[in-house]
C-alpha cells in the first residue's frame, strides 16, 4: 500500500489488517460490489443499490462543529451545534469501526477552477459508494502528492445507540468547517457524502469572494452561460442538459473572479419516470456501465430498470460521470453568466411559467427558494401541495448565514449585467389535484426565448406583480396568464391569495 496513505490513516487511528483498495478503477469497483452483495447490475450494466432505510438525507442528524471564533454560522434547525468532545467522540467510533473493515479510498477533487479546486479523499466500506465519488467529484488521475484538504470518513455500516445523539437516531452527520472533516455513519445514502462536501464549500468559499451556487449551468455556442437554480425536481438537471448548449454541471457551481466553475465531475440526476424521449441524455446516462442507480427497481426476470417504480422511494437516483453526456464543457469552467433562472414547480398553479425579475425581487425570490411538495414525495403529505421554502435554493447545505450569498449574488449580477427568471416548472390550469403539468416542451421553449435575447412587451402578473413577456413564438399566449386557464377565476384568486401569504410570512424570517 501507498507509503503516504499509509501514514495518513494512522494519523486518523485507522489500522485496518484487511485490504484498503486505493483508487481502483470504476470496473473493479463494480465487479468489488457485484462481489461482496452491493447490488445487482442491470441488463444495460448499471450497478443498482439500495439504500434503505435512509433513502435522503438525513438532516435532523447533521451537526456542525462549534467554533467560538466564528459569527457568521447559522444557526438553528438546519445547523445544530456539537462540542470538540462531542465530534472527537464519534470519529473515535468511526476510526474504530472502518479499522475492522475492507477499505476503499478514493482521491478526488472539489472544484474546477484551480484557483479554488480542494482536494478530497473518501475513505469508506463501500465499494459502490467509492464509485459514486469516483463518478461524481472530479477525478484527477494520481493520487493526492500532498494531503487532502477536505476529508469525508464513511462508515455508513456503524449504527449508533440512541444516547449517543440527541436525534437519537442511528446516523449522524458531522462537520468541522475549519479542519474540512466530515464524518458519515449510519446511512447509506450517497447524497450525504456529495452534499457534505458541498456544505463545506458554502462555507469555505465566500472568504475567497466566490459565491457557492445549488445550480445547474450550461454554455451556448457563442460563450453565453446560464445556470438553473432550483430544488430536486424542479428541472435543474433536465433544462440543463439540452443538445443546443454545452453541459458545465449539473447541481453545483461557484461563481468567483474567472467566472462559473462546476464543482462536481459527474451527475446525480433524479430519475423517477424518467422518460427516454423528454430526456435522453439522462436516460442514455443513466443506462450505462459504472453508472450508479440508488433505489431504482429492477426486473426481477429482465433486470432491466424500472424508472416508474417508486416503491422505496420518489428520490430515485442516478450517479455518472460526466463524460457520458456527450455535449458537454470538459474544462468545467465558463464565463460570467449572462442568464439566470429560478426554477419552481408550482404545485398550486398560480405562478406564471416565465416572468423577468427586477433588483429587489432577485434578492426576495433567491432568499424564498419556494417550491412545493405533493402527495407522493414525501410520507405524511395528504391530497393537498405544500409550499417549501428553502433559502437560497440550498438551505440544507449553507453553514453561513443567508444575507452573505444573496448579498454576494446581488454585487455580482449588478456587476455583470445578467438578466434574472423565475420559471414555473410546475402547474397550469389548477393545482396539482385539478390541473396538468407544465408541458416541459414549453418550458424549454420559453428558456431558449430568454436565452436569445429577444425583446418583448410585457404585462404585469396579477397577483405578484412580476414582469410577465405578452408573448413568446410558439407558447399559447393564455399560458402566459395563469388567471386565464383556470375554470374557476373565483378559485384562482383563493388560492393565488394563498400561496401569496405564504411568501410573505416565509420572508419575514429575514427581517426578525
Amino acid at each position: 500500500m501507498d507509503q503516504a496513505l499509509t501514514h495518513w490513516l494512522d494519523a486518523h487511528c485507522i489500522h485496518s489488517e484487511k485490504p484498503i483498495i486505493y483508487n481502483p478503477d470504476r470496473a473493479a469497483l463494480v465487479m468489488a460490489a457485484v462481489r461482496n452483495g452491493e447490488g445487482e447490475l442491470s441488463s444495460e450494466g448499471a450497478l443498482a443499490v439500495i439504500t434503505a432505510p435512509y433513502t435522503g438525507r438525513s438532516p435532523k442528524d447533521k451537526y456542525l462543529l462549534a467554533d467560538a471564533n466564528r459569527t457568521d454560522i447559522w444557526w438553528g434547525a438546519i445547523n445544530q451545534p456539537v462540542t470538540r468532545s462531542q465530534f472527537d467522540a464519534l470519529q473515535g467510533r468511526i476510526a474504530r469501526h472502518l479499522s475492522d473493515q475492507a477499505l476503499f479510498v478514493v482521491d478526488c477533487l472539489i472544484g474546477a477552477d484551480p484557483q479554488f479546486q480542494k482536494k478530497v479523499r473518501l475513505v469508506t466500506e463501500y465499494a459502490w459508494q467509492a464509485l459514486v465519488a469516483e463518478n461524481l467529484f472530479i477525478r484527477p488521475g494520481l493520487a493526492h502528492a500532498t494531503p487532502p484538504e477536505i476529508t469525508i470518513l464513511a462508515a455508513s455500516g456503524l449504527q449508533l445507540p440512541p444516547e449517543f445523539q440527541p436525534s437519537q437516531s442511528p446516523a449522524a452527520v458531522y462537520l468541522d468547517l475549519a479542519a474540512q472533516v466530515i464524518l458519515i455513519a449510519g446511512t447509506k445514502y450517497a447524497g450525504e457524502i456529495k452534499k457534505s462536501a458541498f456544505t463545506v464549500m458554502n462555507g469555505i468559499l465566500p472568504d475567497s469572494d466566490v459565491l457557492p451556487m445549488h445550480c445547474s449551468a450550461n454554455v451556448g455556442a457563442g460563450g453565453d452561460v446560464a445556470l438553473y437554480f432550483g430544488l430536486s425536481g424542479t428541472g435543474k438537471t433536465t433544462l440543463s442538459s439540452t443538445p443546443e448548449r454545452a453541459l458545465i454541471g449539473d447541481d453545483e457551481h461557484g461563481w468567483g473572479e474567472n467566472g462559473v466553475f462546476n464543482f462536481e465531475g459527474g451527475c446525480y440526476a433524479k430519475t423517477i419516470r424518467l422518460n427516454p424521449e423528454l430526456e435522453p441524455m439522462i436516460w442514455d446516462a443513466s443506462n450505462h456501465f459504472g453508472t450508479v442507480l440508488e433505489n431504482v427497481i429492477l426486473d426481477p426476470q429482465t433486470h432491466q430498470a424500472d424508472f416508474d417504480d417508486g416503491s422505496i422511494t420518489e428520490n430515485t437516483r442516478s450517479a455518472y460521470p460526466l463524460t457520458r453526456i456527450e455535449n458537454r464543457l470538459d474544462s468545467g469552467m465558463a464565463g460570467h453568466p449572462k442568464n439566470i433562472f429560478f426554477l419552481t414547480a408550482d404545485a398550486f398553479g398560480v405562478l406564471p411559467p416565465i416572468a423577468l425579475l427586477n433588483e429587489h425581487e432577485i434578492v426576495y425570490y433567491f432568499l424564498s427558494g419556494y417550491t412545493s411538495k405533493v402527495a407522493g414525495t414525501e410520507r405524511g403529505l395528504g391530497k393537498q401541495p405544500q409550499a417549501t421554502f428553502s433559502t437560497c435554493f440550498a438551505e440544507p447545505f449553507l453553514p453561513l448565514k443567508p444575507s452573505i450569498y444573496a448579498q454576494m449574488l446581488q454585487r455580482k449580477v449588478h456587476q455583470h449585467g445578467c438578466r434574472v427568471w423565475l420559471v414555473n416548472t410546475g402547474w397550469t390550469g389548477g393545482d396539482y389535484n385539478s390541473g396538468y403539468r407544465m408541458p416541459l416542451p414549453h418550458t424549454r421553449r420559453m428558456v431558449s426565448w430568454a436565452l436569445s435575447g429577444s425583446p418583448a412587451a410585457y404585462h404585469q402578473d396579477s397577483v405578484f406583480g412580476l414582469m410577465v413577456p405578452d408573448n413568446i413564438p410558439g407558447i399559447p399566449s393564455e399560458l402566459l396568464f395563469p388567471e386565464r386557464m383556470w375554470e374557476d377565476p373565483g378559485k384562482f384568486g383563493e388560492v393565488a391569495r394563498y400561496l401569496k401569504q405564504k411568501f410573505e410570512e416565509n420572508i419575514q424570517r429575514y427581517h426578525s
